[in-house]
């Protein structure tokens, strides 16, 4: 039976190789967004874990991506640098990266 091999590896050792995939995950998170709302700055989370974004900024010039980027980098408690707007830009369903 094939089993044996993983069982003889050092536990050690398995788990340094775990965390170093663990460091360089990217995940893609999908947001609806609806700005100029003065609900904002808020994130709620539905049932089915779909987030639904409100900001104040106007969907003009880019202020509601920049405000719903920061915001949501804040809710996943990560910097801002690792929060991405991969697609959407122009559209209330976006499109994240998120690094880990």
């Amino acid at each position: 039976m094939g089993g044996a091999g993983p069982v003889a590896m050092p536990h050690l050792r398995s788990a340094r190789v775990r965390t170093v995939a663990l460091r360089g995950m990217t995940d893609s998170v999908v947001v609806r967004v609806k700005p100029g709302s003065r609900k904002g700055p808020l994130v709620e989370v539905g049932p089915n874990r779909e987030l639904t974004i409100y900001v104040r900024e106007p969907a003009v010039d880019g202020k509601a991506n920049d405000a719903v980027t920061r915001l949501l980098a804040a809710h996943l408690q990560l910097p801002r640098s690792q929060v991405e707007l991969v697609s959407g830009a122009a559209s209330r369903l976006k499109r994240f990266r998120v690094s880990r």
